[in-house]
């Protein structure tokens, strides 16, 4: 095995981000409620995959609520997803978004936000809270519709 000195190993690897949009902020869609989001969101949907399995997506606004981005992070079966928490926030951080949107399907058609969903939704608003980076609302998504978390008061 080899031994590395002292000073190898206090060197580190450096770090540098970048954020290059290609659209304009005036060209972006901006989103002031759950239906904007939706509409949006809706868009970067596979209709092939909606009633097939569940999708997590994430969508970064900028401090006038506009789209800075949309990433699907996650994608799980027909009864769920595995999301977590340190990949959303990483993401977010490292674009400087000032707020999220979350969405994810569900393949069944079932519009009410399961027990998990309410669950994952606290955890990531108190993440956000402590990161200062609210999380606006999380939207359950079917080919016929949506629910908000946050209009449902599950958000505040």
């Amino acid at each position: 095995m080899e031994t590395l000195s002292r000073n190898q190993l206090s060197m580190v690897a450096e770090v540098t981000v970048g954020y290059r949009p290609k659209i304009r902020p005036s060209q972006r869609p901006t989103v002031k409620c759950a239906s904007d989001a939706y509409q949006v969101l809706r868009k970067f949907w596979n209709e092939d995959q909606i009633e097939l399995r569940e999708m997590f997506f994430v969508m970064l606004l900028n401090t006038n609520g506009r789209v800075m981005g949309i990433v699907e992070l996650f994608s799980g079966g027909f009864r769920g997803v595995v999301v977590e928490t340190k990949m959303i926030f990483a993401i977010a951080l490292k674009a400087c978004a000032s707020s999220i949107v979350l969405a994810h399907n569900h393949p069944s058609g079932n519009l009410k936000p399961s027990a998990q969903d309410i669950m994952i939704t606290n955890k990531l608003k108190e993440a956000g809270e402590i990161l200062e980076l609210p999380v606006s609302d999380h939207l359950v998504i079917t080919s016929e519709g949506f629910t908000s978390l946050a209009d449902e008061g599950y958000i505040k």
